[in-house]
């Protein structure tokens, strides 16, 4: 089993820059791919941002350009760097791990999840 713990995020303006950060734990290397969900109230859970273990990542139109995504193979990290974040950035954030080939962007294919960490951006 694999165990994420999420830290950071917080309120901003709108404009500014955060990060949210994930500790995985446990039987990470099976993890092909990690990724990073955010769930706005009243909205379905939607996919940021994932990167494979060889370090491919992808990301949602919304915050190309905006977002930077980051694992950390040797320290079981994965980071998601916000910048010029909007009010829409909004939302609880997830990290997620999944073990399935190719890189899955259903929720249901990822297999960990930590407890989620708030980001607010005030406009």
């Amino acid at each position: 089993q694999v165990q994420l713990v999420e830290s950071g995020g917080g309120l901003e303006q709108a404009g500014g820059s955060l990060i949210v950060s994930c500790a995985a734990s446990g039987d990470t290397i099976c993890m092909s791919t990690m990724g990073w969900y955010r769930q706005a109230p009243g909205k379905e859970r939607e996919l940021v941002a994932s990167v494979t273990s060889g370090g491919v990542a992808t990301y949602v139109d919304s915050v190309k350009g905006r977002f930077t995504i980051a694992r950390n193979r040797v320290r079981d990290t994965l980071s998601l760097q916000m910048s010029n974040l909007q009010a829409e950035d909004t939302a609880v954030y997830y990290c997620a791990a999944s073990a399935k080939w190719p890189p899955p962007t259903n929720p249901r294919d990822y297999s960990a999840w930590g407890q989620g960490t708030q980001v607010t951006v005030s406009s």
